[in-house]
Parts: C-alpha cells; sequence; structure tokens
C-alpha cells in the first residue's frame, strides 16, 4: 500500500475528534439509515436470497482455492481477445506500468472510472508526479477530488458531505478544474448534477486515454465488467482510443453463469436497486468499436498473503457492496475517515490490516474499531463472517506484543488458570476484599475503565456456592 493515508492517528484517535463534528455525524446518520432501509426492502424481494448468497460465498471460496488456475485462463482469454496484461506485484510496480503506458501515447491526460484498487495503490497521486493529470468522472468522486478531500465510504465517497457544502465545492473550486460552475449554483440536487455533467462531458470528448478498475473479471472469456449508476463509466470505457484496467486479482470468477449470481448480489446490497442501471462488459478490443488498445494490470499488493490465511482469506470474498458500513454503529458514528485508508467500515476494518500489515499504529488499531455486533455479518452478501476475522487480527496484533503491562497481565493470568489451588485462593481473596476494589484501574488501565465498568466481584467464588447448594 502506498502512503496515501498512511500518518493518520490511530482509530481511537481519529474516532475520537470525528465522534465530535455534529454535522459530520448527522450527514452520516441520514445518509446510512436511508440506504440500509432501501436494502431491506430490496432484499426481501427476493425468496431465494439465503440460497444466492450461498452460492455467492460457495463460488468465490472456489475461486480462490484455484485462484493460480483461473488467473491464468483469464490471462490466455484477455490476450486472444487483442488486451494486453500486466502483472504487478505492489503498488509502486502497479503505478510504475499505467504511468509508462499513458507515457506511450504522448498525453498528459487521463479520465477515471470510479476504482477502489486505483486508490488503493495511489495512483493519482503517482501520475501526478509523472506530469499526468487524472481526472475522477464519478460524481462523488468529482466532489471529493475537487474539494481535496479523502473518500469516506466505498459506494459513497463524499457521503460525509450534504447539499450545501457540494455547491461550495462546486463553486469554488471547479474552474481550478476545467468548466466553472454555473453562475448562480444552488444546492438543488438537479442543479448540481447538471453543474458535474457539463464539467465533465468536456474531459469525455477530449481525453484519449482512460482507466479503471473491474467489478469483475469472466475467466472462461477475459471478459470484464463494471457496474455503476450514472453512465460516466460507459463514456470513459467506449470514448478514449487506449483503455487501461487496474484490478485485483481477488476479482475473477470462473464462467458467465458465475456472474449471474453476483449481478444479483451486488445492486441490491450495494444500491438497494434491483440491477444496476449501467452493466459495462467489455472484451479485449473490437476494430471500430470502443478502444482501440486494451490493457489489464492485475494486482496482487497483499492479496497473496491474505489468501495464505485460512481465516482471513474470507476478506477476499468482499464485492465492495458496502452494505456492512450502513448497518454498523461504529461507523455511523467514527465516519470513513477514521480507520485510515481507502476501505473503510467493518471490511476495511479486516482487509486494510492484512493488505498493509499490522506494523503501524492505524493498521493495529484496526480490528478493534468494532463492537463485534455481527451486524456486518448479517447483511454481507457473500457471507464474509467479519467478527471472526476481527477476533483473529486482535490475536495477531496482541502476538505481536503490545504495552509491557497487559503482556504482564495476561501472563499473570495464564499463570494462575494453570494452577486450580492458586485460582481458588485468588477468587476467595478476591470476595472478601471487594469492598475495597477501585471502580477504576490505576495508570495504563484506566483506559479500559474509561467507557467500560469494572465487573462486581460475587461475595463468594462460584465452585464454593456450588458445594454448599449442590451436594
Amino acid at each position: 500500500m502506498t502512503g496515501t493515508f498512511l500518518g493518520m492517528p490511530a482509530f481511537p484517535q481519529a474516532a475520537e475528534r470525528a465522534v465530535r463534528d455534529g454535522q459530520l455525524r448527522a450527514n452520516l446518520r441520514h445518509a446510512t439509515h436511508t440506504i440500509r432501509d432501501k436494502r431491506a426492502r430490496a432484499v426481501a424481494e427476493l425468496p431465494d436470497w439465503a440460497e444466492l448468497r450461498a452460492a455467492g460465498k460457495a463460488i468465490k471460496d472456489h475461486t480462490l482455492r484455484h485462484l493460480d488456475r483461473y488467473l491464468v485462463q483469464l490471462e490466455e482469454s484477455v490476450t486472444a481477445a487483442g488486451g494486453t496484461v500486466h502483472w504487478a506485484a505492489d503498488a509502486e510496480e502497479a503505478n510504475r506500468i499505467v504511468a509508462d503506458l499513458v507515457h506511450a501515447t504522448a498525453e498528459t491526460e487521463v479520465v477515471k472510472v470510479k476504482s477502489m484498487a486505483t486508490q488503493e495503490i495511489g495512483l493519482n497521486e503517482a501520475l501526478a508526479a509523472e506530469g499526468i493529470t487524472a481526472y475522477e468522472t464519478d460524481l462523488a468522486e468529482l466532489i471529493v477530488q475537487l474539494g481535496d478531500d479523502r473518500p469516506s465510504h466505498i459506494l459513497v465517497p463524499a457521503i460525509h458531505r450534504n447539499r450545501a457544502e457540494i455547491r461550495e465545492i462546486f463553486a469554488e473550486r471547479m474552474a481550478d478544474w476545467g468548466r466553472p460552475a454555473p453562475e448562480g449554483l444552488t444546492d438543488s440536487p438537479a442543479e448540481l448534477a447538471e453543474a458535474a455533467r457539463l464539467h465533465l462531458r468536456e474531459k469525455f470528448l477530449r481525453a484519449q486515454v482512460a482507466v479503471s478498475g473491474a467489478n469483475f473479471m469472466v475467466a472462461e472469456t477475459g471478459t470484464l465488467v463494471v457496474v455503476e449508476s450514472e453512465g460516466n463509466g460507459r463514456m470513459c470505457l467506449t470514448l478514449p482510443r487506449t483503455l487501461i484496467s487496474v484490478v485485483g486479482i481477488e476479482k475473477v470468477v470462473p464462467t458467465w453463469r458465475d456472474l449471474e449470481v453476483f449481478l444479483q448480489l451486488l445492486p441490491r446490497s450495494s444500491t438497494a436497486e434491483r440491477m444496476n442501471p449501467y452493466t459495462s462488459l467489455w472484451t479485449g478490443t473490437t476494430a471500430g468499436d470502443g478502444p482501440s488498445e486494451f490493457h489489464l494490470v492485475l494486482l496482487d499488493n497483499g492479496r497473496t498473503a491474505v489468501l495464505a490465511d485460512q481465516v482471513g482469506r474470507q476478506a477476499l470474498r468482499c464485492i465492495r457492496c458496502s452494505a456492512c458500513l450502513n448497518v454498523c454503529p461504529v461507523y455511523e458514528r467514527a465516519g470513513g475517515h477514521a480507520y485510515g485508508s481507502v476501505y473503510p467500515g467493518p471490511i476495511g476494518a479486516i482487509l486494510t490490516p492484512q493488505l498493509r500489515g499490522t506494523t503501524s499504529p492505524v493498521d493495529a488499531s484496526l480490528p478493534y474499531a468494532s463492537s463485534l455486533c455481527g451486524a456486518c455479518y448479517d447483511v454481507c452478501p457473500v457471507a464474509i463472517d467479519i467478527p471472526e476475522v476481527l477476533v483473529h487480527l486482535r490475536e495477531r496484533v496482541t502476538e505481536q506484543g503490545g504495552h509491557p503491562m497487559e503482556r504482564a497481565a495476561i501472563a499473570a493470568a495464564g499463570y494462575v488458570l494453570d494452577h486450580p489451588a492458586l485460582l481458588t485462593a485468588a477468587e476467595r481473596l478476591a470476595g472478601r476484599t471487594r469492598a475495597l476494589h477501585p471502580r477504576r484501574l490505576p495508570g495504563p488501565g484506566r483506559a479500559w475503565t474509561d467507557t467500560r465498568d469494572l465487573p462486581e466481584v460475587p461475595a463468594e467464588p462460584f465452585r464454593d456456592w456450588w458445594r454448599k447448594n449442590r451436594p
């Protein structure tokens, strides 16, 4: 991963600041509750939703177990269809490949389809360093770019902004990036959308190079799939002469029949629609139709390491629907920026530490950015057991070594639990001295009791009560 989001504080510090922002919390509460309610109604329409969910999980698990075979098949299919496949081990290599491909066209501008993978590797910043300007064309991504902001949601990157804030951004910044906002622009959604449409249209018609991601890749035909709601993706995928797609290796599915399952799961879980307004599919190149040159950059960037973890690998099932964010009580209050990653919310709390490792304070804190309520698992369309992975990653962080007092306390507890006589004596002593117990822990333990009550110690140990009442 690049340093785009690193350098931020760990989740507890970032979240503490976020929850004090009343406007942010109001924006998030309104947006997440609206999306979650619509999704619940859309899912309830399908009597076989549970079967579809199980099928999606099974397809993803099968594909991940045989990922090497399907990636080779995908490369062969894309090449046979006239495309060129590049393999990128990490962000630096992927950015270098894309920059070289753009330089080869002698262009200095690219238009972009919304892409989590390119955000993950910091592609826009890498291209800027090479003298290449990348223009975001998704409405929410445009808002983020014009506002010098960072995305805070997988599906709606500008979910933390309200209409008044968006109008201000358009009025002040559009002229710096191209066509200015119309005079007298209001915060009416129709006017804001029209301003974005006029601003972007000239870029669509001028651009000779486009960069995209992909929601899915079909191994048997080499077909790539992008689903979106605005039509900007369709413009990027058809008008330029050169198309470069940067896609994580986990996005492959074996067959068209498998794709059919996900084209039912994704729209209902993400935008609460029965089907996506725009589903664009392309296979290599075709003379006289669409781009004349197509490049596919297959991105690893830590995914192979995730694949090796039998518990953690289920995070690679993710189809980026964002349903888990919209039901998460922690995300609703803290917002996406607190996660310090392009992947926020529950899925980010398990995906980011695996892709980046848990050596930085930000990444080591993410597995704890959850109440483990399980709502994320209930709504996940591919049944990722996020709470299970969170606990698994917490174990990994602990094994790397926490606070010295924490390690000492765990070691002491382990010794006592291994010696029954000592445990019995400790329980009896705790019961007899319960009136002296503090309500808050001293020193480093104070942080734990700032948000929790210490459990009340019973007057007598359970084993003594058992002997008296169950002879």
